[in-house]
């Protein structure tokens, strides 16, 4: 599978709930609908907190991958 192409990136990397989220939900405001954030995680908590704000605040996840240091999202901007 390819990975999807993102217009910003977030390293949240060694952080845990909720500073992963809190500091996502910043990224996010600074985007413009549409747009696509890569996140990289350490914290397995992302696993369910990353779908649940996407799914509250209306925000697409395309993809979430785990890989061998972590956790990966692509997560793209709704319309507000």
């Amino acid at each position: 599978m390819s990975q999807p192409v993102s217009d910003m990136s977030l390293d949240t990397s060694g952080l845990f709930c909720p500073e992963p989220v809190m500091l996502l939900h910043k990224k996010v405001r600074e985007m413009q609908p549409g747009q696509v954030v890569f996140v990289k995680a350490t914290d397995p908590s992302t696993q369910r907190d990353i779908p649940r704000f996407c799914t509250f605040l209306g925000h697409e996840l395309i993809a979430q991958l785990q890989q061998e240091d972590g956790y990966e999202y692509y997560i793209r901007k709704g319309v507000e």
